[in-house]
């Protein structure tokens, strides 16, 4: 089976086998977003457990 190409630039693996994903909206329309909240969402969080099977499908892991 092939990798996603969208899947493949939007998630990276880590070396537990988690997945990493980055926060929507950081990219436009920041001027009336506070500062904190730019800045938490300038950080990496992880894929939900409910979504994980589905997103190693797409990258071609299972």
């Amino acid at each position: 089976m092939k990798t996603n190409p969208g899947a493949k630039k939007r998630f990276t693996l880590t070396g537990t086998g988690k997945i990493k994903r980055k926060h929507a909206f950081k990219s436009h329309i920041l001027t009336k977003k506070s500062k904190k909240r730019k800045r938490n969402l300038t950080y990496f969080g992880e894929v939900h457990q409910a979504d994980e099977e589905n997103i190693k499908r797409l990258l071609a892991m299972k």
